[in-house]
């Protein structure tokens, strides 16, 4: 038994000194590969040191204490690296996948900084940035043992592409960072300084170049800010900033030589949101956003080189040399092929109010989709009042067409082509404003603005050949007015107005039709007409200017309607009538009609005596409707109508059947 129990004793310790002696050996070989990876580094031309590596085998823990990365000569002039430091670097549950991957179970990274210079601005102005983050974990990582390759040149565009290919080929669970700083300074006489600290960053699901979730609980910021020789500080926070699923693989398609043509979107974010936010300036500008959210940002890889244009022309216009003509127009070419190429499902802000010395503006929502860009429930201030817009829109609004619509009016000026005049209609479809109050001219009274309402389409060529127009507001009288004092007389102190016109072009039947068209003067008259123009070519809306006037002689006129309802204008005109003269108001509707019926004498068209007759009728009954109809007897061309309307009205009327009839 006793030579049993020494065997024993002999076994564990020879067991416990191989293990010990392994355990070494594992240490030894984890802190060689430790420095091969760093060596790796020093022959880029960088600096890099380290202090204690120490590996436990049972618990395939890594720790790396004091490292220290200074990169090499960097070719690059925007952007520079200056230092990465890490105070502790500790990897748990390592494994080799093979020779050239690793994965952890967790990754500890405590007390790291990176120090860089990079170029702001089109003016490049240099700004040095130091990023601060006290403790880092990540959960579940595998990825490359060292970066693969390196990139083909020190150009940001090269650096970039090779970091998002490193990105793409690792996975993991989570990144947590409860905290991270960044403090930036450009100089004594630099434009800009300050800090951003952000709170609470947690990254979920990291695989292919994908991030399925990236969150920050806060982030809070303070800037000096110096421009045009004036000093500013400006303070404020964000919090609840969210992206959700990005691509990193978007991204690295735009930096791609070989995509430089592709037009085709890929998405990079379904998702970015935050707020509330708070701005506040020390010039006593204060502003406040409950949040926003932009959904579906896709772009083309082809945006790239519209961007490098846009790089290559900013130290020109930033030059003390003017830049040309032709420069300005490339830059602004470049700038509206951005817009094409970048496309956004939908961006909503909430409600945003702005405080300023000079008063309040308020903003219920601001939205963008597809279809229309629209404001909501404005509230601001004017020199004479408060003035309120619950809606302003602008229907398949186009930012891309509009900057081009302008730049071709800024190039050619005064010889702009009429295309090229009439290309605004390409850029949006239609306007509609609501709920619009405003201070009317010097009173206390306000003008309001129900619906106004614009829409055009169904092009030929640059020209629509459609039109719609939907209006209401109500305007009050201005007893400063002499005109309007026959309506405060009546007890009118404010008018009603609606309106409704629409014009539609039928290809198939060569004629326009003006309908509806009608006007809504509240407690006055409702008037509404119906037009048609038949015979109307196509080239009619050349924009041409003698080749559409030359098919005007094609165009004839059509049946025309016209329907007035009194709802107060016979009153009212009898009534100044009355009080013009002196008289009653019975004897003046009486000579009023009574001149109406004489003119039925000098009428020699039996058909327009039958209107005079309606006419009379209609002041003699309050509340009429008098409806006129004219057909045409022939062929009718327009030109020719208008010519008699001129100098023979009552022969211009003989081409027309004439209808005439009142009720009630």
């Amino acid at each position: 038994m006793k030579r049993i129990l020494i065997g024993l004793t002999v076994l564990a310790a020879v067991a416990a000194a191989g293990w010990l002696g392994f355990n070494l050996y594992v240490q030894h070989r984890a802190t060689t590969e430790i420095e091969a990876a760093f060596g790796h580094f020093r022959a880029s031309g960088g600096k890099a040191s380290h202090g204690k590596v120490a590996f436990d085998l049972w618990s395939r823990t890594l720790t790396l204490e004091d490292i220290t990365l200074e990169p090499g000569q960097q070719s690059n002039a925007r952007f520079t690296i200056g230092g990465i430091k890490i105070a502790s670097f500790k990897a748990a549950g390592v494994r080799q996948i093979d020779e050239t991957r690793f994965s952890a179970d967790s990754m500890d990274i405590v007390g790291s900084e990176l120090a860089m210079e990079g170029g702001v601005g089109p003016a490049n102005v240099k700004v040095a940035y130091n990023y601060k983050v006290p403790q880092l974990t990540v959960r579940n990582y595998s990825g490359p043992l060292l970066g693969e390759g390196s990139p083909a040149s020190n150009s940001l565009i090269d650096v970039y592409r090779y970091l998002l290919d490193q990105f793409a080929s690792v996975t993991v669970s989570s990144i947590v960072a409860p905290h991270a700083t960044v403090t930036f300074d450009s100089g004594s006489d630099g434009p800009i300084s300050g800090d951003l600290a952000y709170s609470g960053l947690d990254i979920r699901n990291i695989s292919r170049g994908h991030i399925e979730t990236a969150k920050e609980d806060r982030a809070v910021f303070n800037f000096n800010v110096s421009q045009e020789g004036k000093q500013d500080k400006l303070t404020g926070e964000v919090a609840n900033i969210a992206v959700d699923d990005f691509d990193a693989t978007a991204v690295a398609a735009l930096l791609d030589p070989g995509k430089a043509k592709d037009d085709n979107y890929r998405r990079v974010y379904r998702k970015i949101s935050a707020g509330p936010y708070t701005l506040t300036s020390a010039q006593g500008v204060r502003m406040q956003l409950d949040g926003f959210a932009i959904d579906d940002i896709e772009l083309q890889p082809s945006i790239l080189q519209s961007f490098l244009t846009i790089m290559a022309a900013a130290p020109v216009i930033q030059s003390a040399s003017r830049p040309s003509a032709e420069e300005q127009r490339k830059m602004m070419e470049s700038v509206a092929e951005i817009y094409e190429r970048v496309r956004v499902g939908k961006v909503e802000l909430g409600k945003l109010s702005m405080s300023t010395p000079q008063g309040e503006v308020k903003l219920n929502a601001v939205r963008y989709d597809q279809s229309e860009f629209a404001l909501e429930g404005l509230d601001a201030l004017s020199p004479k009042g408060p003035v309120k817009v619950e809606r302003f829109a602008l229907k398949s609004f186009s930012l891309a067409k509009l900057m081009r619509w302008s730049l071709q009016l800024a190039t050619n000026g005064a010889s702009s082509s009429p295309d090229e005049l009439l290309g605004l209609f390409r850029a949006l479809e239609g306007v509609e404003i609501k709920g619009v109050v405003a201070p009317y001219k010097d009173t206390e009274k306000s003008i309001t603005l129900d619906s106004f309402n614009l829409n055009w389409g169904q092009f030929v060529g640059p020209v629509p050949s459609k039109f719609g127009l939907a209006a209401g507001m109500v305007v009050p009288a201005d007893p400063s007015d002499p005109k309007e004092a026959a309506l405060i007389a009546a007890g009118i102190d404010k008018l009603a107005v609606v309106v409704n016109f629409g014009a539609a072009w039928t290809e198939a039947s060569h004629a326009v039709v003006f309908e509806p068209a009608s006007i809504d003067l509240g407690n006055i008259l409702k008037a509404q007409a119906r037009i048609t123009l038949a015979n109307v070519p196509r080239e009619a809306f050349s924009t041409d200017i003698s080749q559409a006037i030359a098919q005007t002689a094609q165009i004839e006129a059509g049946a025309v309607e016209f329907t007035l309802r009194d709802t107060g204008l016979v009153d009212l005109a009898v009534a100044k009538f009355a009080q013009d003269q002196e008289i009653s108001r019975d004897m003046a509707r009486s000579a009023i009609i009574d001149s109406i019926n004489a003119q039925r004498e000098s009428v020699p068209n039996p058909d327009a005596a039958t209107v005079v007759e309606a006419v009379a009728r209609f002041v003699e009954t309050p509340g009429q409707t008098l409806t006129i109809k004219l057909t045409p007897l022939g062929k009718v061309p327009v030109m020719q109508l208008l010519d008699l309307m001129k100098d023979e009205p009552l022969t211009a009327l003989m081409q027309f059947r004439i209808e005439a009839s009142t009720g009630m």
